[in-house]
């Protein structure tokens, strides 16, 4: 800064002297211009400039300048040693960087190398695993079929008599388990009032449907059957695939059967079909036309109905397509009982068992409505139940009312009152006296199906169906039985029902095991 500072001073003081200069320069004086009345005796003033020493004011310059100039070397060399000391230290520390870098990637390189040879050996030893399994396997194989040959057993037969032997020894123990159990779930139900009241109301119940499948359509004459086929059977073509159900001519001259498990699509298709005969022109275009305007009055008819219902019930606020989808329950039979009706007596009875037991009526009633909306649902994958699940969660149905319609039917356990008593109320109005019919044959497969699942069993001599298939009742053979297999037994014939039998109300099973002697004294 100094060199600098010198040469502002320098540059400075000369152009102070050089100002001073030409202040002391004489002015040239401006030409006087003749007066029109000059004063002849007016004297004019002289002037004078200063004298200046030029050489010693440039001597004192060139010597300050030479001062600045011996200055500035120095302050450039103090400038320049500082400036490779830095570097110097900068190249010694980069240096030192580049080393250590150097020996990082020589660890990584060697930690590489290390996983590289690790990763070889896995894979080696992976073959190597890979082979021993497969040899394991193979000797396995090998012993199974000696095994198998040595024995005269396959690994099935073995396995199930080995299991066979077990469960004899330990018939014992289980009967004694199986009593313990039943001892506690007893005493456990004693515990809960509410449980008990609703737990004797479930001898009625039910969980068996029959459908109404068919409509028919009575026929004016036989000839009718002819423009219902048309030319070339387009007539009946188009009537079939617009209305979704299967038309049958020939089950008898005068009647035309309407097959479809829908039964809103079997009524739009036998209103259709009746208002077609009445009208007497049957063609396709004429017949999309009749099925579309008794679609629309079924929609209308259907949602009125559902309405209805809910408000004879108490219900106001459900979404419309669910009322409308409620109003199906008005072609809908179970059993030749209407489902509109026996929804109707079900949440009546609900609704009074839920104020007799203090428990939630709303859910019991929403429970009780909604408890068979699957039998009307439009899929056709699933259990009503499945499908009543599906369209309770799509109208954001409460939880509780969800659990109603998955355990009216036993299919899971109950989780509170209101779904046993929607259980109940169900069983109530489906069971009782004269509300349904059943079908003769499926009675009487029923009955032997029963009869079947007990004879299959070495120990039994007999079985029979009684009370209307409501009881089994298992004779044993002493000679090949004991007294714990009675109870075992009971429980296998039990669970074998649940699972592959479909029957209304409960079936009791009893096994008999008794031996008699007797004596003739002469």
């Amino acid at each position: 800064m100094s060199f600098f500072s010198n040469l502002s001073t320098l540059f400075g003081t000369q152009a102070l002297q050089n100002t001073k200069l030409s202040r002391s320069k004489p002015k040239p004086q401006p030409k006087i211009r003749p007066q029109a009345s000059p004063q002849k005796n007016q004297i004019q003033p002289k002037l004078v400039a200063p004298p200046i020493d030029t050489q010693a004011i440039i001597n004192g310059a060139q010597t300050k300048a030479r001062e600045i100039i011996v200055e500035a070397k120095d302050e450039a060399l103090t400038i320049k040693t500082e400036a490779e000391n830095n570097a110097r230290g900068l190249s010694i520390k980069l240096e030192g960087q580049q080393q250590s870098l150097d020996a990082k990637l020589s660890k990584i390189e060697e930690r590489l190398s290390s996983i590289e040879s690790k990763e070889e050996r896995l894979d080696i030893t992976k073959q190597e695993l890979e082979k021993t399994k497969q040899k394991l396997t193979d000797r396995e194989q090998e012993i199974l079929a000696k095994l198998e040959a040595t024995s005269g057993m396959t690994t099935q037969e073995a396995t199930k008599q080995l299991f066979d032997d077990l469960e004899k020894r330990l018939r014992k123990e289980m009967a004694q388990l199986i009593r313990q159990k039943e001892e506690e779930a007893q005493q456990e139900a004693d515990s809960k009032v509410q449980e008990i009241i609703i737990d004797s109301m479930r001898h009625g119940a039910t969980d068996y449907v029959a459908e109404y499948t068919i409509s028919t359509v009575e026929l004016p004459s036989e000839e009718v059957k002819g423009k219902i086929i048309g030319k070339s059977g387009r007539n009946i073509h188009t009537f079939e695939k617009r209305t979704g159900v299967d038309v049958d001519l020939d089950a008898d001259p005068q009647t035309v059967r309407l097959s479809c498990f829908d039964p809103v699509r079997r009524e739009i298709a036998r209103i259709s079909l009746e208002r077609l005969i009445k009208d007497g022109r049957i063609q396709p275009t004429r017949i999309e036309e009749i099925i579309g305007k008794v679609e629309q009055e079924i929609d209308k008819v259907t949602f009125e109905a559902g309405k209805k219902l809910c408000h004879e019930i108490g219900v106001y606020n459900l979404p419309n397509d669910l009322m409308k989808m409620i109003g199906k329950f008005k072609y809908r039979f179970s059993y030749g009982q209407n489902l509109i009706a026996h929804t109707l007596e079900e949440t009546r009875i609900g609704i009074k068992l839920a104020h007799e037991l203090g428990i939630d009526v709303n859910i019991v009633k929403l429970g009780c409505l909604l408890h068979d909306i699957g039998k009307v649902s439009d899929e056709v994958e699933g259990s009503h139940v499945e499908l009543g699940i599906k369209i309770a969660k799509k109208y954001n149905m409460p939880q509780e009312v969800i659990d109603c319609i998955a355990q009216h039917h036993e299919d899971k356990p109950f989780s509170g009152p209101e779904q046993m008593a929607v259980y109940i109320a169900d069983a109530i109005s489906g069971a009782r006296p004269g509300a349904r019919y059943e079908n003769y044959e499926e009675y009487v497969k029923r009955l032997e199906k029963l009869e079947e699942i007990a004879n299959k069993y070495d120990e039994v001599e007999d079985s029979y169906a009684i009370q209307a298939g409501r009881e089994i009742r298992v004779l044993l053979k002493p000679e090949q039985s004991k007294d714990d297999d009675v109870t075992v037994l009971a429980s296998k014939i039990r669970d074998e029902i649940k699972d592959s039998v479909t029957y209304p109300g409960t079936v009791t099973v009893t096994v008999i095991r008794e031996t008699r002697s007797q004596a003739i004294a002469k």
